[in-house]
This record gives C-alpha cells, sequence and structure tokens, in this order.
C-alpha cells in the first residue's frame, strides 16, 4: 500500500478501532473494537485511498506477491505488473466473486520466497522472461509466455479448487483447461519445482533486518510482533517509506510516496532506501518495539487474536506467548512486575534451528502457517503443546504420550516459565 494509504488506515485505527492494526497470514490488515455506526465511514475512507476497489470481490482478493519484486539477487522479474492485472481481472468477473473465500494465489518473482505458503495456484517467474504456473496437488506445471500467464491461471481456476473431484488427477485436469487458453511452451514436473524452490536464498519478507538489492539500495523488514501493530508505529514505518520515494510497483504512487509491503508473515518491507536511510530508520524502528534483528526471538512466532478480542478464545494467547518469548530459560529468578507479572526481559537469540511456533485460543487455529509448525493450543485450563510436519522423530522427542505435552499456565511466574520451557524445548529441530 502506498504511504498516502497506510497514514489513513492509521489514522482510522485511532478513530473508529482500538489504536491498532493486525497483519494476517495472509499478508492482509484488519481493524478489530470498531464502534457502532462507523464500518460505513471507514469503507468509504479507505476506498479513498485505493484499499477497497471491488465490494463484490475482496474476499477473493488473495493474492501474496513476493516482497522485493526482483529487486533482491534472486528475483529475475518485477512481479507488481502480473499482480495488478491478477487483481483487476478477479474483480471485473462477476461470477468469481462466488469463489471461496479461502484461495490464495501467489506471485513469485523467481528467487523462490513464497514457495512455503500453501497457495492453490501460483505464478513463478524464470530467468528466461517465462513464468510457470502451478497448481495446488498438480504433478506438472505449465512453462508460459508472461503476457498469457494471468489468462492461464484464471482458465485454469474454472472450477472450485476446493470442490474439485479427483484429486491430483482433477488438478492436472485444471492444467489441461489452462493450456487450452494459453501459449504452453512446456511442461514442467512438480517435483522440479520444489527442488528448485528449496534452493532459495532468505526470504526477504520472512527475515527481518536490511537486505540488498540489485541497484545497491536496500529493503528494511520490519518484524511486527504478533502481527499487532499501533497507530505510532505504523505512522514511523509510512515516515520512512516515504524517504524511499516511488518504487515503480505500478502506479500505486507518485515519485514523493513510497509504498509498505506487507508480507504473510506479519511483517511490513520497506523497499528503495539509501544504505544509511535503511540503518536509520532500523534504529528507528526498534526503539518503537518492533523487530529488525534476524536473531530475535520474536522470529517465527505468531498467533490468533486469543482473548479479549475473540470470543471463542480460553486463553490471552498474546499475553502468554509475549512472556513465553522474553522468559530466559536458563534464569532461575525471572523478576516480576510490581502488579504480579512477569517483568519483560531482553529477547533471546534463537538461531534457525527452530521450527515456527503458533499460539491460538482455540481448537480452530485461525491464522497457524502450514508446514511444519509447534502448535501451542489453549485447553481452558492450560496448553495443549504439539509438533505437526515435523516427522515421527521429531514428535516422539516432545513426550511419551504421542508427542504433547500440557503445560497449566498461571499467573505465578514459575508457570510462565514452565510453559516458556515446554514451547522452546518444542521448537528445537535438532
Amino acid at each position: 500500500m502506498t504511504a498516502a494509504a497506510a497514514k489513513t488506515l492509521a489514522g482510522c485505527a485511532r478513530e473508529f478501532a482500538d489504536g491498532h492494526l493486525e497483519l494476517t497470514s495472509r499478508a492482509n490488515v484488519q481493524l478489530r473494537g470498531l464502534a457502532d455506526g462507523t464500518a460505513e465511514e471507514l469503507a468509504a475512507r479507505v476506498s479513498a485511498v485505493g484499499l477497497l476497489p471491488s465490494t463484490t470481490h475482496e474476499r477473493v482478493r488473495n493474492i501474496v506477491g513476493s516482497p522485493l519484486s526482483g529487486r533482491g539477487e534472486a528475483g529475475c522479474r518485477d512481479i507488481a505488473p502480473v499482480v495488478a492485472e491478477l487483481d483487476r481481472r478477479l474483480c471485473a468477473d462477476p461470477a468469481l466473486a462466488a469463489l471461496p473465500g479461502r484461495l490464495l494465489f501467489a506471485v513469485d518473482d523467481g528467487s523462490g520466497d513464497l514457495a512455503g505458503l500453501p497457495a492453490d495456484l501460483a505464478l513463478r517467474a524464470l530467468p528466461s522472461g517465462e513464468m510457470l504456473l502451478a497448481v495446488a496437488g498438480a504433478t506438472r506445471a505449465l512453462r508460459l509466455p508472461v503476457h498469457v500467464a494471468v489468462p492461464a491461471l484464471l482458465a485454469a481456476m474454472a472450477w472450485r479448487i476446493a470442490e474439485l473431484p479427483g484429486g491430483p488427477g482433477g488438478q492436472d485436469g485444471l492444467l489441461a483447461a489452462a493450456a487450452t487458453e494459453a501459449g504452453v511452451v512446456g511442461i514442467v514436473q512438480a517435483a522440479g519445482i520444489a527442488q528448485a524452490a528449496g534452493s532459495a536464498t532468505v526470504r526477504a519478507g520472512a527475515w527481518p533486518g536490511p537486505h540488498p538489492q540489485r541497484d545497491g539500495r536496500r529493503a528494511l523488514t520490519v518484524l511486527v510482533p504478533l502481527g499487532r501493530l499501533s497507530a505510532d508505529q505504523l505512522d514511523l514505518l509510512t515516515a520512512a517509506a516515504a524517504a524511499g520515494g516511488g518504487d515503480g510497483a505500478g502506479g500505486a504512487g507518485d515519485a514523493e510516496d513510497g509504498v509498505l509491503v506487507v508480507t504473510p508473515w506479519r511483517s511490513v518491507v520497506l523497499r528503495d532506501l539509501d544504505p544509511a536511510e535503511a540503518t536509520r530508520w532500523s534504529r528507528a524502528a526498534a526503539d518503537a518495539g518492533l523487530v529488525v534483528d534476524p536473531a530475535s526471538s520474536w522470529v517465527g512466532v505468531t498467533s490468533c487474536a486469543g482473548r479479549p478480542g475473540c470470543a471463542r478464545a480460553l486463553a490471552d494467547v498474546r499475553r502468554d506467548a509475549a512472556v513465553s518469548v522474553r522468559i530466559r530459560a536458563d534464569d532461575p529468578s525471572a523478576p516480576t512486575h510490581p502488579a504480579g507479572r512477569p517483568r519483560a526481559l531482553p529477547p533471546v537469540p534463537v538461531g534457525p534451528a527452530l521450527a515456527p511456533v503458533h499460539w491460538s485460543g482455540c481448537e480452530r487455529r485461525c491464522g497457524q502457517p502450514g508446514g511444519r509448525v509447534v502448535e501451542v493450543v489453549a485447553t481452558g485450563s492450560g496448553y495443549r503443546i504439539r509438533r505437526t510436519g515435523l516427522g515421527a522423530a521429531a514428535v516422539a522427542s516432545v513426550g511419551a504420550d504421542g508427542g504433547e505435552a500440557t503445560v497449566v499456565s498461571s499467573s505465578p511466574v514459575d508457570g510462565h516459565r514452565d510453559l516458556a520451557a515446554a514451547v522452546r524445548s518444542a521448537r528445537r529441530l535438532a
């Protein structure tokens, strides 16, 4: 979104909501705690800055693009025009408004940084100037000219993906339908795609800190702890984005307006910053409580809204996750807040050998990322901790009861320390 749009959102969060914005696992932005009778005015304001181009198709505009959009060394194409075309065509077809709201599209700049996302349909740029079209569950992918990539994707999406019969065979049938709509250059085995994606360099959207661009400038990834961004923090990031200026994002702003890229990893990427500016804004973001250190113990930690924001939640998962992150596992006497709550301690670097962890207030596990992850689910009397997607040996190492451990969270510090220790143990990959 443009800096102007971000400024409007910050103002709406203060005026209509609880003063915060929430970043979701689909790179969306939510406002919670809206006052009665404010929804219409809110919609009008965000529409005026281009954030609500279609009231009928908003549920299906789930498009994730590579945050650096070809600027990084591993990327090979600016995918902003492709994303804009896909969005425009989705909104232009009335029939597509009926697609499932959980459908996810991914447009990869060739770096493979979106390979870990559970996209239903994906386009990936190739060094040859072509694009790959892949459908979740299919055994093959199509190699296409760029100018027909979006029409082919929409042809592949002729039916609701989740309702297709026949499993993988049905998905391959979608690719066959797409092939009749486009000039197919070749067919690639899906295994080859996965292998190439596995060789991707550091994913800029997932790892906080500065990232080099090909032109000598920097992109700065700012992780938002638990995805909860205050209006003041957004104002800071907006000022940083404006310092970067125009970035050629397909007409999203003029030369004086920067762009903020919201990612599925609950971070914000600022692009096209001079190295000195990137350093200055990195320090300012850290001072404001945001994360710019890739070794921070906040990396890989996500949660749902929990109490009191969700009526279904059985615990204040954000509070407990924050305490768990900050408690030192080797500190025998974690000091307490005067009110009896654990006092925040400096984050402990965790390194890359830790699995992601998602805290959920109930069994619905809203916002949980796909793939290997440690689930911390509130039960009403504590938390159930379970490792998923990590292999049988890893699961067995968590506990003797089939890989699950239950820890009761209580207000005393010892309860939080036990919970933190159990979560840390479950996250270890080695």
